[in-house]
């Protein structure tokens, strides 16, 4: 725990193929409306974002396609499993990135569900542009000279 009894960060769900697939040009951060049982669900870490995007629907923010798989002791009182889930974002911060998002290309993407210091539910979104197959070589191939690099300087080469 840090000072005053309160916990650092925790990451609940993770989206690793978003860095590879698309290019991240801004992120926001944004609540989320959960259930009771998908929170219990999140601090257990079985969430999955892998597939998930964010988008508007109705005049408000909406993430969609992300599992967070039912809560066996909650029984009856589960939740649906892929429901869509509300975003909590300020007005104007909501209105950038629906026009943001009408441009060809961009994409909302969500980059982590993680618990902040409170303990509240929160979502790392990203502003993101779809990735060609050569630009993923590229980054491929400049990351494993990087680490390459990093070897021979440490004399381990």
């Amino acid at each position: 725990m840090a000072r005053g009894g309160v916990k650092p960060a925790r990451i609940a769900a993770q989206n690793r193929k978003a860095r590879h697939e698309f290019f991240i040009d801004d992120t926001v951060e944004a609540g989320i409306v959960l259930a009771g049982s998908e929170v219990k669900a999140l601090r257990e870490g079985r969430g999955n974002i892998a597939e998930s995007y964010a988008g508007p629907s109705g005049g408000e923010m909406f993430l969609f396609n992300s599992y967070i798989p039912e809560y066996a002791p909650a029984a009856r009182f589960n939740h649906e499993p892929r429901r869509p889930r509300k975003l909590l974002l300020k007005k104007r911060e909501a209105t950038r990135l629906v026009a943001a998002v009408r441009k060809k290309g961009v994409t909302l993407v969500p980059l982590s569900i993680y618990f902040n210091e409170k303990g509240v539910a929160k979502v790392e979104l990203a502003l993101a542009t779809g990735k060609q197959k050569h630009d993923k070589r590229e980054a491929t191939k400049t990351r494993d000279w990087n680490r390459q690099r990093e070897r021979l300087l440490r004399g381990k080469g």
